[in-house]
């Protein structure tokens, strides 16, 4: 059975080989392609996504059925789903792309040595990127998009549940790069359920520049353990909401709302709720009804079970691992704290480093926030769903990394690029 197996390992390994090479050749001609062809790939590549609707909610439909079959959650097959308005935003991602600034060539810093060298830094495409990503299909345009614009070739790995859906989106994408006149390869989905695709892809450190994980803590490990290519993790959105004692009632209901209910399977949605001691017989009968009448399951510290329980909110009571937990779905640990320092505490412990948020209205307490929380976005008297690219303004994102090397925060073309010395001289020699 070994003998019968190998050959199949084998070819998969050339097959994954072909594609890198086939994306180190794209990324070539896409590091010096000008700006215009750029756009008029992504613009044209929206349209297609227009034109090609119903091939690509077909595909999803097939995706979704697949998914339900195996028993999906709710909140898994939300993030799978497209419909005809899922489809414009993408498109729409794809025109605000094509808007931004072309970030290939700008000159970050300059100076002259006193010998007369003329020094500068310019950004440059990082080369192929290697996208592993959950059943999220609009990540497969997202990335191809940023990637194209920003110089890269993109090798997109969906999970197999959005495998169709991610090869019609790719196929509109493909007749974008086509109208431009940009090699095929400049985005390609790998055409394979097979899991070993992505070990045999994260070998070929000398074909693929980065690999960007986008998906559940197993999926992140898996790669980040397995990969000779550098990791850049987007990794657990375990994000806190801090209601500080000076809180405003009604921006703390407004808060809470926002960032649990609005999407909850989302990254940047709120998981935990601190409340300041002071500030919790005030607060937290109002914001946990609320919150409850929307649906949201509250598991509580035992201080703030008493204070739901006297108000009439239905609660249950926290397990020890409640806080630290990516819910990703309507339930939210909810915490009492001493004050700020216990907030900032709790955070150190049990964040991920995604998105932390203080409502306050004490300048103080604002600043110290600021200044103490380590994450790769820190709200101030706003929603942790505002750690989003295109909220931040930049555009579409292709993940929001919480490793603090080479980018933190939403990656958008900028943090696609890095930067090389351009040194400039008359027959320099070294002394």
């Amino acid at each position: 059975m070994t003998a019968m197996r190998q050959p199949a390992s084998e070819g998969l390994a050339a097959e994954m080989r072909r594609l890198a090479e086939a994306s180190r050749d794209a990324a070539r001609v896409l590091g010096c392609a000008e700006t215009r062809a750029k756009d008029a790939a992504l613009r044209a590549a929206a349209e297609a996504i227009g034109r090609h609707q119903a091939e690509i909610l077909a595909a999803n439909a097939e995706d979704l059925a697949a998914a339900r079959a195996a028993g999906q959650s709710d909140a898994y097959l939300d993030r799978l789903a497209l419909d005809a308005r899922r489809l414009e935003e993408i498109a729409g991602a794809l025109r605000e792309v094509a808007a931004l600034p072309d970030p290939v060539g700008e000159v970050t810093a300059s100076w002259r040595r006193p010998n007369g060298l003329s020094v500068r830094k310019v950004r440059i495409p990082l080369g192929v990127v290697l996208m592993v990503y959950e059943a999220r299909p609009n990540v497969t345009v997202d990335a191809a998009a940023l990637c194209v614009k920003s110089g890269n070739a993109a090798i997109l790995r969906p999970g197999s549940d959005a495998l169709r859906s991610s090869l019609a989106l790719a196929a509109a994408f493909a007749e974008g790069l086509a109208a431009a006149g940009l090699p095929a390869a400049s985005a390609q989905v790998v055409p394979t359920t097979d899991r070993e695709a992505t070990f045999e892809l994260l070998k070929l450190d000398d074909l693929i520049d980065l690999a960007i994980p986008r998906g559940g803590p197993s999926l992140i490990r898996a790669v980040a353990e397995r990969s000779r290519v550098p990791v850049v993790k987007h990794y657990q959105g375990v994000c806190h909401l801090y209601l500080d004692e000076s809180a405003p009632l009604e921006q703390a209901i407004a808060l809470a709302l926002n960032g649990k209910v609005q999407r909850p399977a989302v990254c940047n949605a709120t998981e935990c709720l601190l409340v300041h001691r002071e500030a919790a017989a005030r607060l937290l009968p109002a914001v946990g009804r609320a919150l409850a009448e929307a649906g949201v399951e509250l598991r509580c510290c035992p201080t703030s079970l008493t204070i739901l329980a006297r108000a009439g909110v239905p609660a249950v009571a926290a397990a020890p691992d409640d806080f630290g937990k990516e819910f990703s779905d309507k339930i939210l640990a909810v915490r009492v704290v001493h004050d700020l320092d216990g907030a900032l505490d709790h955070i150190a412990r049990y964040g991920s480093l995604h998105t932390e948020a203080i409502l306050t209205r004490d300048l103080a307490s604002a600043r110290r926030f600021e200044r103490e929380v380590t994450a790769s976005a820190v709200m101030v008297n706003a929603s942790t769903r505002f750690n989003d690219g295109g909220e931040l303004g930049l555009g579409a994102e292709i993940g929001i990394s919480t490793t603090k090397l080479h980018a933190f925060g939403p990656m958008g073309l900028s943090e696609l690029t890095t930067q090389k010395y351009v040194v400039e001289g008359d027959g320099h020699v070294r002394g």
